[in-house]
């Protein structure tokens, strides 16, 4: 058994179609593959950025919204690069603190995306051990 881990969150949305377009028209991902059941909608895809897979799954109405990813990129330079690239991109940014300053990006279903200015740490107290 390999001793690296490989992983892949999962986020729930109501809507695969209009979910990949936002993944790959808005935020800059490929689609690598979709499974559809026979004469069935999409109900299961995977989208990627280079770093980063995740799996979309129309099913489980009661988990769709509720995911949320903390992301670092290589320093703040890369995070204001992907400001400007989502912007221009016609996504809506937003600015909020969880433990750090990060820039908040909302899928259509209200999964989150945290990403880090790791320079600018919020006021209070980050134990790290």
């Amino acid at each position: 058994m390999s001793k690296e881990w490989y992983s892949r969150p999962v986020l729930f949305v109501s809507d695969m179609k209009r979910s990949i377009d936002f993944y790959v028209k808005n935020f800059g991902f490929t689609e690598n593959w979709r499974f559809e059941a026979e004469g069935g909608n999409a109900s299961v895809a995977q989208v990627a950025r280079p770093g980063i897979e995740l799996i979309l799954a129309a099913e489980s109405p009661e988990k769709m919204g509720k995911g949320l990813m903390f992301i670092s990129l290589d320093g703040d330079d890369a995070v204001a690069a992907l400001h400007a690239e989502l912007e221009g991109r016609g996504v809506e940014v937003k600015e909020g603190i969880w433990g750090y300053r990060v820039m908040v990006i909302t899928d259509p279903d209200g999964n989150e995306f945290y990403f880090c200015y790791e320079g600018l740490q919020a006021k209070g107290t980050v134990k790290r051990s």
